[in-house]
């Protein structure tokens, strides 16, 4: 069975730092791609990065510039440097693996960022 577990949200001001963790079992961190998506108030859930088996990463434009998403192989972890954050950053962020962008299997129950002005 494939489990994502999110961790490292927390409150923040405006230009602060966070770094989100996402650890996952092992079938999924070895054999599926993964992703970072986020949920604010009153909006769909929209994709910030997607880190696919074969290394490559992709941003979404809002975010493009100060998140970095990587892969921690030793902890079993994708996780997501946030950097620059703004109040628009507020939300709930999920971690998906398996799948691709529109549509992943498997979900994690998500971490609060709240980043205040």
């Amino acid at each position: 069975r494939v489990r994502l577990q999110e961790a490292g949200g927390d409150s923040v001001q405006a230009g602060g730092s966070l770094r989100l963790s996402c650890t996952a079992s092992q079938y999924a961190f070895d054999n599926c791609h993964m992703a970072w998506y986020r949920q604010a108030p009153g909006k769909e859930r929209e994709l910030v990065s997607l880190a696919v088996v074969g290394g490559s990463t992709t941003y979404s434009e809002s975010v493009k510039g100060r998140f970095v998403v990587s892969r921690d192989n030793l902890k079993r972890a994708l996780d997501l440097q946030m950097n620059n954050l703004k109040t628009t950053d507020t939300a709930v962020y999920y971690c998906a693996a398996c799948g691709s962008e529109g549509q992943f299997t498997f979900w994690g129950r998500g971490t609060q960022v709240t980043v205040s002005s």
